[in-house]
């Protein structure tokens, strides 16, 4: 027997806040360069973007049974991860459950599998990250697991993680690290606006980044 079960525990909406106010890349960046998901998960419009707390659902290749009880599950502000063992070639979300999700409040799509219905999707909004784009439908047949722990793109995601996305990928932070991964990365930031300010001001990548000792050690001979 396969229980349905919530995420057993969410992080605030302090939480998921402070993280939201940074990119995916300077989260990774400042959490020790963890956390990445594999660059194979695109976003269908690089304009979307999401970061909430992880519904994780298990489905099984070209079956989408599964999604469709996690859209019916999931509350406002989640983000519906779908582990469907990197299967390319199934179109298992589009614009009618894109609908769906839109009338519940739901954050976002990850997938490990492929979408379609791009052009509509694209004109909704709503924010979907897959492996591919695909035009074959799915069965509904597979019963799997809800909200336990899966593996997409490559890192272990646990139901109520937060996930984080935009043009240039997805990153997870644990749930339980949230509030440290935002002050790493507002530390992170600010001292990019430094080297930025650096340059500004006349300032070469060498001396703001400090390369010189590291050039020399390395036996780098300038000749230019």
């Amino acid at each position: 027997m396969i229980h349905i079960k919530d995420i057993a525990e969410r992080p605030s909406k302090a939480d998921i806040d402070a993280v939201s106010k940074f990119s995916p890349a300077t989260i990774h960046e400042a959490q020790g360069r963890r956390g990445a998901l594999s660059s194979r998960l695109k976003p269908v419009d690089y304009r979307m973007k999401l970061c909430g707390p992880a519904f994780t659902v298990k489905c099984a290749p070209r079956d989408n049974i599964m999604l469709q009880l996690a859209i019916n599950y999931a509350k406002p502000g989640d983000i519906i991860v779908v582990s469907a063992g990197e299967y390319e070639e199934a179109g298992s979300f589009g614009d009618v459950l894109a609908n769906a999700c839109l009338a519940k409040g739901i954050g976002g799509l990850v997938t490990d599998t492929g979408v379609r219905d791009t052009l509509q999707l694209r004109e909704l909004g709503f924010p979907v990250f897959s492996l591919s784009v695909c035009i074959k439908g799915t069965v509904k047949e597979t019963i799997a697991a809800v909200n336990d722990t899966i593996i997409v793109g490559g890192e272990i995601i646990h139901p109520g993680d937060i996930i984080a996305g935009d043009a240039d990928g997805l990153v997870v932070v644990r749930r339980q690290e949230a509030q440290e991964v935002a002050r790493l990365s507002q530390t992170r930031e600010d001292a990019e606006a430094g080297y930025i300010a650096a340059y500004k001001q006349g300032k070469s990548v060498i001396e703001v980044s400090n390369l010189e000792p590291v050039l020399k050690a390395k036996g780098l001979v300038v000749d230019i």
